[in-house]
Formats: structure tokens, C-alpha cells, sequence
């Protein structure tokens, strides 16, 4: 992709096969989704104590899940650019709930863990159901499709802690695992009457030949390998925070049970909310005004997060400031993404997410372990760092393409990666 191409898309109206119904309906069913690989967060406490795990390597529940996430990625996601995605997205959802029940029911502590990472696996249908969005829409206004089904995943991923919070304390953290089973097999049934037909361009001859072109994407195109590496970067940054943010309110000074830490990711939704835009803004070819403004946003939250320990209104103001930030990147990563290789959504986001999935399982399990080890402050210390380097890789990148359009002045400078 040339340094000089202009990523701008002219509005134009979004096709009927894509109603606003089904696009809240994917939202949603991207939000249940993906709260499945959150649900243990507020919950990591009990689990340790059910499945006799240590306290310090608690996170591994987590990483576990992302394992899977991304395996799901790279074998599962692509797919969607080979074979029926409705189909697809059906048979993961059903699927889903099986391994969710599993987890719920079964009491020995490995056969937990391995449904943890099936759980996690199955979750990419969240990808297959964004990349269908973005194949429905019209590209003038795909960024605005594709935000609201990602602001969807986002207010997922933090009401999952609410959700689960709310009922460990009414019933034990199996519970959680089990109403979601129920949810997802409810969900099953809404997407195969909602979900419009669609007979979409086979991206390759062969499963093979779809993997191999997957991995060719990140050779021929540089807009996803820098929009790859800003998601592992903000995922890892936003894991840092919400997987020992738990470990701390449970403890003194706090003391708080799970159902009061899991309404803190209400504060988070107001943040997801807030970001809602930035997939529009894209669309005007303010990408990267977009990104460099979040990404200061969530190197200034852990201001206010390191004060978690004192001042639970400083707790949720950078709660809030994190959770828009890293909200406004992702959105822009799929915009612009979504419209370099358009006969490749499914596996330009199977890509991406990749790193999405490798950035929360880093932050997660280290965010346990520099807790155990450091306390709160080496967890900000540790968010900050990474936050840091995003920023920084901002800023070379952005000058690096200032330099390249002064040489095609026809480059509207707002308009790149």
C-alpha cells in the first residue's frame, strides 16, 4: 500500500440487507459473545480458591481463554471468507453454550481449564459476525456499522463484569457460566431468524490456501501490521488494569464483594459510548487525529488509576478515560483495515485480532504477577510503560507519513494510517 493513498470513503447510504435492527442485533450478540472470555475477571478470587490455584498465577484463567481466542482467530475466523458465515456463526454459537455448560458443571480443575480455552476458541464468532458486518455495509458508511457492532464487544466486555459480579454473589461463580450457556443458546435461535442471506466471493480455493493468504496479508499490507500491533499494545494496556483491578477492591482498604467490583465496568461503558464516534470520524479520513488523541487519553488514565487504593472517584474517572481510549483505537484499527482489502474482511480481522488476543493475555497474566509482586503501583507503573510505547510508536509512525505526503502534497494529511 502506497504511503500516499488516500483512505477517505464518500458517504453514501447503507444497503437494505443491513437494517439497523440487525445491526443492534449483532451488537448484542457480539456483546454476550465476547463476555464470555471476560466472565472470570471479577471472579478470578473464587476461582482460585475453588480450583486450588495460586493466588500469584491466578491470571493463567485468563490467558488460558485468550489462548484460545486466538487460536479461534487464526483457524476459525478465517473462514468467513470461504464457507456460508451464517452457518458459521451458528454452529459457534450453539457450540459456545456446550462449552460454557461444561464449565459450569464439571468439578475437576483441568477439564474447567481446557473448556476455559475451548470458551475462548468458540468466542471469535465476534469477528465473523464484524466481518460479516463490514462485508453488509456500504463502504461509505462501514465504519459507522462496524463501530456500533464494536461498541457492542466493548459494553460486553464490561458488563461482563457486572453480570458476573452480580451473580457469584447470588450464586457462585459456576452460575455465571451457566446463564450463559442459556444466553447464548437464546441468541442462536434470534441470529438464524435475523441474519440476511448472503452469497459472499470465496477468498480462496482451499482451508490451506486461506491460512497461507492470511498470513500473506501482513507481508503486502503495513497499514495492518501498524494497526495490528496498536491493538496488542492498547488490549495489553486495558488487561493490565481489569485483571488485577479485582485483586485490589477485594482487598482492604476496600474490601468490596464481587457484585460492587463488577459495576465498575458501568463506568467503562460510559467510556465505550463515548467513543462511539471515532468509526464516523474514520470515515471523514480523521484516522489518525483519532488515534494519537486516544492513545494520550489512556497514558493519562493511569493518573488518576494509580489512585485506585485512596479515591474510588479517581478509580472510575480513569476507568472511564481508559476504556474511550482504547474503544476510539480499536473502531479506527477495523475502519481502516475493513476498507485496504475489502475481499478480505474475515481474514483481515482473524489477523488483527490476533494481536488483540495476544496483547490480553499478556497483560493479564503479568498484571497478576506484578500485583503478587509490586502491588497496585507496579501494575500502573507496568500499564504506563506500555501505554507509553503505543504513543511513541504513534508519534514515529505519524512523522514517518508527514515526510512521505510532503512528497505527494495530493495526500490529505488526516486521511492515512
Amino acid at each position: 500500500m502506497s504511503p500516499c493513498t488516500d483512505e477517505e470513503i464518500r458517504p453514501q447510504e447503507m444497503p437494505p440487507a443491513l437494517s439497523q435492527r440487525v445491526i443492534w442485533l449483532f451488537a448484542v450478540a457480539c456483546g454476550v459473545s465476547v463476555a464470555n472470555v471476560y466472565l472470570a475477571q471479577p471472579l478470578l478470587d473464587s476461582m482460585a480458591h475453588d480450583l486450588a490455584i495460586d493466588p500469584a498465577v491466578i491470571g493463567i484463567v485468563m490467558t488460558l481463554t485468550q489462548i484460545g481466542y486466538a487460536l479461534g482467530l487464526i483457524f476459525i475466523v478465517p473462514l468467513g471468507d470461504l464457507i456460508d458465515r451464517r452457518r458459521l456463526i451458528l454452529g459457534q454459537t450453539v457450540l459456545s453454550a456446550i462449552a460454557l455448560a461444561v464449565v459450569g458443571l464439571v468439578q475437576n480443575a483441568v477439564v474447567v481449564l481446557i473448556a476455559l480455552v475451548a470458551v475462548g476458541l468458540l468466542a471469535v464468532v465476534v469477528q465473523v459476525l464484524v466481518a460479516f458486518t463490514a462485508t453488509l455495509a456500504a463502504p461509505a458508511s462501514r465504519g459507522r456499522a462496524v463501530g456500533t457492532v464494536t461498541s457492542g464487544v466493548v459494553i460486553g466486555i464490561l458488563l461482563a463484569r457486572v453480570f458476573a459480579g452480580a451473580l457469584a454473589d447470588f450464586g457462585g461463580w459456576r452460575l455465571v457460566y451457566l446463564v450463559s450457556a442459556g444466553l447464548m443458546l437464546s441468541l442462536a435461535v434470534l441470529l438464524n431468524h435475523a441474519m440476511p442471506a448472503h452469497r459472499q466471493p470465496r477468498g480462496a480455493a482451499s482451508y490451506t490456501a486461506l491460512l497461507r493468504s492470511t498470513a500473506m496479508l501482513f507481508v503486502e499490507e503495513p497499514l495492518l501490521r501498524l494497526r495490528a500491533t496498536f491493538a496488542l499494545l492498547t488490549f495489553a494496556a486495558m488487561n493490565v488494569f481489569w485483571s488485577s483491578i479485582v485483586l485490589l477492591l477485594s482487598s482492604p482498604p476496600w474490601s468490596l464483594p464481587h457484585s460492587a467490583i463488577g459495576l465498575l465496568g458501568l463506568a467503562g461503558v460510559a467510556g465505550a459510548l463515548a467513543a462511539s464516534s471515532a468509526g464516523r470520524l474514520a470515515d471523514r479520513g480523521f484516522a489518525t487525529v483519532v488515534t494519537g488523541g486516544a492513545l494520550i487519553l489512556m497514558l493519562a488514565s493511569w493518573a488518576p488509576l494509580a489512585l485506585a487504593p485512596s479515591s474510588m472517584l479517581a478509580l472510575i474517572v480513569g476507568v472511564i478515560v481508559i476504556d474511550l481510549a482504547v474503544q476510539a483505537v480499536h473502531v479506527t484499527n477495523q475502519s481502516l483495515i475493513f476498507a485496504a482489502r475489502p475481499e478480505a474482511h474475515s481474514r483481515l480481522v482473524g489477523g488483527y485480532m490476533v494481536f488483540y488476543s495476544i496483547g490480553s493475555a499478556c497483560g493479564s497474566i503479568s498484571s497478576t504477577f506484578i500485583y503478587a509482586r509490586a502491588g497496585w503501583y507496579g501494575v500502573c507503573a507496568l500499564g504506563a510503560a506500555i501505554s507509553a510505547c503505543a504513543l511513541v510508536l504513534w508519534v514515529f509512525t505519524t512523522l514517518r507519513r508527514r515526510r512521505s505526503t510532503s512528497e505527494c502534497p495530493g495526500t490529505p494529511a488526516t486521511a492515512g494510517n
